[in-house]
């Protein structure tokens, strides 16, 4: 543990630190060199260790799916080569292919804790589900033929591969090895056919004999191949190309889906034409013609119930005049057909069936529907076919996220409170029965502490999430749109929105997590502030103040204001600056005219009706930026609310505003370089704007939807955007105007001394801008009670406090010892609850930074900006350290965290490194080369927490979590969900006396004797290359554990036992004629000697 003595730093001594930390000292803290006390910095690099923990969300892109009907586990893979698997609520797994390439099909090893993918690489994998982050045990790499479909048999170690080509390979799925069997094309059509029939689109055994394997090649011819004998016993021609083929469990009859919408149904034995042929959604002409042509038919399902009519099942084959119609799954069962429209395109899907044999009645009870961007669960069971509730947080995309914020370590009571509210909003039409993907088992984790994600989205929605213990549940969602009113029809008068699309989008929000006050801001510049409340209320007006912030002017171009500027009154201890304007709280009649600019004009129309609102948040206050002279208000870019104080500050690119919303005024409304003090030394002149501008202005993409980036990150590299997450924008300033403008890019409430010669702490607010200067700001409050709501707030600019490179992007306060002054609160009362209720929970947070003695230094204010940090003693503002973090990029996300029962900032950069420094030295804890910026979605979501936490959104659908610490790392086995557990296989179906007496049951095959080595001899080296998985040691012991463990195992120990059963009946054999030899010698013996006296012997 090292010490860092602030005297010695201060007399100008290096501290014991690394490299690049600077100290310096001043004749002003001299004073402060004669403090005796020493900080002890308890975090070290071995405290830190980076690495991704889960991945929540639905699958982004997904190409296949598979199920395995005992372990109750579902496998998604997507185009992007990534495998999710899901068991029950809470059980989550996420892999990656490490080639990257689409997963064309997935394959479960029946409750053998294994699972076979395909890629469109030509590569098949062997992953072990048996340990809790599944490795790949084998690949298989297809060097001269391409990979269409694949069938694993149950209870099978042979793996049937079809080519592009028509061919047929064999895998043997223990030692990922190809058979030299091999089903040719040629072999299998002959002259059934003229030309090449197409890739295999599907191979099935017989369900009741495997010895017959159906193939299906894409040009509608189906062949039953007898594996014995080496040829086909059967064809089946159609005219139309074929998607997908399904059985009747009892092997008689297999029905086929078509290009043309139709399905045709075959027996076995009548290959000359189709038993049946039906058009589900084909129009019957009454002529008695054949039905027009319909969609492709992309996949069929044939179930069989034992009481009751089969389930066909079908996604696709609608009718042609059905255009814009969403996609359909069909469920034909009896004389009923049931069209279920799906809100996105549907993938694949699977019958869920209560027995795993082929060669049983299925009884199907569910339909799982993998879509575009949903995954559907269909009650089969149910009049109706109703959905089961989703228990997965799969709707994180439901609306594009626009930002993003992580609060770890939250007070208890907060997630039961949003839960309570959130349960009224669900739908009650689901089906009653428990989701059916119910497989593996929760993680033992120690982690108990609440957390919660919140996520704000391109249609103005916010959503709260319960992120405790690696899970992630949805707990509340507020639709903030409903404060406005609807869009305008495109002829009525003009629009005055400043983004096209999307404008209620949240651009950022402030939370606080102890009052439950919530403040979020919107990219048509408009801020609104929310109570909690658990009681339902009918607000009649909503409360609006507009808020007029205009660029900053030289004296020259001023205009005249109009007469609206009128000055707040001056309070004790509050200078006010007649740059303040204090528009009216009602609502501005603005003036659009033909011949004029629009002025005093709201982006968005606040609603004029009652406003119904439920339990949960509660409009409090709505603040609009309106139109200044035909210039459109500028978007926000930093936002902080206090419930201590009763304030909302937020700014932008034209300055900082601070609104008072228990009063409902603006008690601040200045231009950036006009907070700077008069005597500052970076006092920044105020520049003129362009004459004549375009009065438009829009945001980005609801992809990827914050403008803050473009304000702050001043560094070349946050030009190179990918283009498919932003559109083109026209922005109401040239960017030579923008980058010379001064945002405010951050803002941090605190009580501390605003003046150097402050011995007090009172309230303040730190505000930092995009040009790496922080500001104080220092409020004076009424007392408490009714003069709160009656006697004005006072505000005052107090100057610069201290210059850093970059944008000022985080600012935290620490006292004598290091420990975290986090900003005042006031503890939750139910706005709506008796008088006497509020008074008791109303009590104010008492402030805890101490007052100073003179000369001494009680505080440090620790900032940091897009390229350096640095720690400021409090009142003498000397800076006690420096640290350079980067020089060739710049930092997106710094945020100040608890870690260890210590604090540290914490810093994503856009070169990929993650960094933790010290506080308050400032040492390098830890320097990782992370994740490299890809897309502005990465820069806008990825937020920083407690105890060693991070997420960011790693595609628009998932949010992936890491941690940066150790003790998480080392405990993170435990932590993580189980995906295999031991199961019972259920019995095999009986066959019956009579079946077993004449041979009516399942046929049963020894395709060891026709597919090893022995017999079918060695496949051509140069077809496939064998690859050993990377599973390392840890895979090596799940294979011991595993399936191809097990199963040669199971084979060495048969083995065995047939060994010795054959040794004991050599045994038993010798045994015999030993005892038959032994029995007539005795006999002989005893004849011998029969008649004879014993003296005669």
């Amino acid at each position: 543990m090292k010490k860092f003595n602030i005297r010695k730093v201060l007399d100008g001594l290096t501290a014991a630190s690394s490299s690049s930390s600077s100290s310096s000292s001043s004749s002003a803290a001299a004073a402060a060199a004669r403090e005796n006390d020493a900080v002890q910095e308890t975090l070290q690099s071995e405290h830190f260790q980076l690495c991704k923990t889960v991945r929540h969300g639905f699958p982004y892109q997904p190409s296949s799916m598979a199920f395995d009907p005992v372990q109750k586990i579902l496998a998604v893979g997507t185009q992007t080569g990534a495998l999710r698997l899901f068991g029950r609520a809470g059980v989550e797994c996420y892999c990656q292919h490490e080639s990257g390439a689409a997963v064309i099909q997935l394959q479960f090893l029946i409750n053998e804790g294994a699972l076979v993918s395909a890629l469109t690489d030509d590569s098949i994998h062997l992953w072990n589900l048996r340990q809790k982050i599944p490795a790949i045990l084998h690949s298989l790499k297809f060097n001269r033929e391409r990979i269409t479909y694949c069938h694993l048999p149950f209870q099978s170690k042979w793996l049937y591969i079809g080519t592009e080509r028509g061919n047929i390979h064999i895998v043997n799925v223990e030692s990922f090895t190809l058979s030299g069997y091999v089903i040719m094309w040629n072999k299998a059509i002959e002259l059934s056919t003229k030309s090449h029939p197409g890739p295999v689109v599907h191979i099935s055994d017989n369900p009741m004999d495997e010895g017959k394997l159906l193939i299906g090649y894409e040009c509608g011819v189906v062949v039953l191949w007898d594996l014995k004998s080496k040829k086909a016993d059967y064809r089946y021609n159609y005219d139309e190309a074929i998607h997908s083929v399904a059985w009747h469990h009892e092997g008689k009859q297999f029905v086929c889906s078509h290009s043309d919408g139709t399905l045709t149904t075959w027996n076995i034995r009548a290959p000359a034409k189709p038993g049946q042929i039906i058009t589900p959604h084909g129009k019957q002409p009454k002529d008695g013609k054949k039905p027009e042509p319909c969609k492709p038919i992309l996949k069929v399902e044939y179930k069989t119930t034992r009481a009751g009519d089969p389930f066909m099942v079908l996604s696709g084959g609608l009718s042609y005049d059905t255009v814009g119609r969403r996609a359909c799954l069909t469920v034909m069962h009896g004389k009923s057909t049931t069209v279920l429209e799906m809100d996105y395109p549907i993938v694949d899907f699977l019958t869920l069936c209560e027995t795993p044999y082929p060669n049983d009645f299925q009884e199907p009870y569910a339909v799982v529907v993998l879509l575009e961007k949903d995954l559907v669960l269909i009650d089969l069971g149910q009049i109706g076919y109703p959905i089961f509730e989703n228990p997965y947080p799969l709707t994180i995309h439901e609306s594009p996220v626009t930002c993003c914020e992580y609060f770890a370590d939250c007070p208890a009571e907060l997630i039961p409170a949003l839960y309570s509210v959130g349960s009224r909003q669900k739908r009650q039409s689901y089906s009653k029965k428990e989701w059916p993907v119910s497989g593996g088992n929760w993680g033992q984790g120690t982690q108990s502490y609440p957390e919660i994600i919140i996520t704000g989205h391109a249609d103005g929605s916010v959503k709260f999430w319960d992120a405790s213990a690696l899970m992630l549940q949805v707990l509340y969602k507020l639709k903030t749109a409903k404060v406005f009113e609807r869009a305008r029809g495109k002829e009525e008068k003009p629009s005055t929105d400043i983004v096209e699309e999307d404008p209620f989008a949240i651009q950022t929000l402030s939370w606080c997590p102890e009052s439950r006050m919530l403040c979020v801001a919107g990219v048509s510049a408009h801020v609104i502030v929310y109570r909690f409340s658990k009681q339902e209320v009918t607000t009649e007006v909503v409360p609006l103040l507009e808020v007029r912030m205009q660029c900053e002017f030289s004296d020259v171009d001023s205009p005249d204001p109009g007469g609206d500027q009128t000055p707040t009154l001056p309070t004790p201890g509050a200078s006010s600056s007649p740059q303040e304007t204090e528009p009216p709280s009602q609502p501005s009649t603005g003036s659009i005219s033909s011949d004029g600019p629009w002025d005093n004009i709201p982006c968005l129309q606040v609603r004029s009706s009652p406003l119904k609102q439920s339990p949960g948040y509660q409009v409090e206050l709505v603040i609009q930026l309106v139109w200044v002279s035909g210039e459109p208000p500028q978007q926000i870019t930093s936002l902080a609310i206090n419930s201590s104080y009763g304030l909302v500050v937020f700014g932008n690119s034209n300055g900082l505003a601070v609104v008072d919303y228990l009063q409902k005024t603006l008690l601040l409304n200045m231009g950036t370089s006009d907070l700077y003090s008069p005597s500052d030394p970076y006092q920044r002149q105020p520049h003129s704007p362009r004459k004549a501008r375009q009065p438009s202005g829009a945001l980005c993409d609801s992809n990827d939807a914050s403008n803050t980036l473009e304000d702050r990150c001043k560094s070349p590299t946050s030009d190179a955007k990918d283009n498919s997450f932003t559109r083109s924008r026209s922005s109401s300033v040239t960017s030579i105007e923008k980058e010379s403008r001064e945002a405010i890019s951050s803002i941090h409430f605190c009580e501390s001394f605003a003046r150097k010669t402050d011995s007090l702490v009172s309230p303040c607010v730190l505000v930092g801008t995009t040009q790496g200067s922080v500001l104080m700001v220092a409020i004076s409050l009424p007392p408490g009670g009714d003069q709160r709501l009656q006697q004005p707030v006072g505000i005052s600019s107090c100057g610069t406090l201290v210059r850093l490179k970059g944008g000022i992007l985080t600012m935290a306060l620490l006292d004598s010892a290091a420990t975290l002054l986090p900003p005042s609160y006031e503890p939750w009362y139910d706005p709506n609850a008796s008088d006497e209720e509020k008074e008791k929970s109303r009590r104010r947070r008492p402030a805890s930074p101490p007052s100073s003695q003179e000369g001494q230094d009680s505080q440090f204010a620790v900032l940091c900006s897009e390229k350096q940090a640095k720690v400021v003693a409090m009142p003498s503002q000397t800076r006690i350290y420096k640290h350079s973090i980067t020089e060739t990029s710049f930092v997106l996300r710094a945020d100040v965290v608890q870690m260890a029962g210590a604090n540290c900032i914490a810093c994503f950069c856009a070169n990929g490194h993650i960094m933790t420094l010290s506080l308050p030295s400032l040492r390098p804890l830890l320097d990782v080369n992370y994740l490299p910026l890809t897309d502005m979605r990465i820069a806008r979501t990825f937020c920083f927490s407690n105890q060693g936490q991070a997420l960011y959104l790693t595609s628009p659908t998932e949010i992936q979590r890491i941690t940066y610490s150790q003790d998480t790392c080392d405990n993170l086995q435990e932590m993580l969900s189980e995906l295999f557990t031991p199961v019972e296989t259920p019995e095999a179906p009986n066959r019956g006396f009579f079946k077993g007496l004449f041979g009516g049951g399942a046929q049963s095959l020894d395709r060891e004797d026709l597919f090893g080595e022995t017999a079918a001899g060695k496949a051509s080296r140069s077809l496939a290359q064998h690859i050993p998985g990377p599973g390392g040691m840890e895979g090596m012991k799940g294979a011991a554990s595993g399936v191809v463990g097990e199963l040669a195992r199971a084979r060495i120990a048969l083995d065995e036992r047939g060994q010795k059963l054959g040794e004991l009946e050599e045994r038993t054999a010798a045994m015999m004629s030993s005892a038959d030899s032994f029995s007539k010698h005795a006999h002989d013996m005893m004849l011998k000697y029969k008649d004879k006296k014993w003296y005669q012997l």
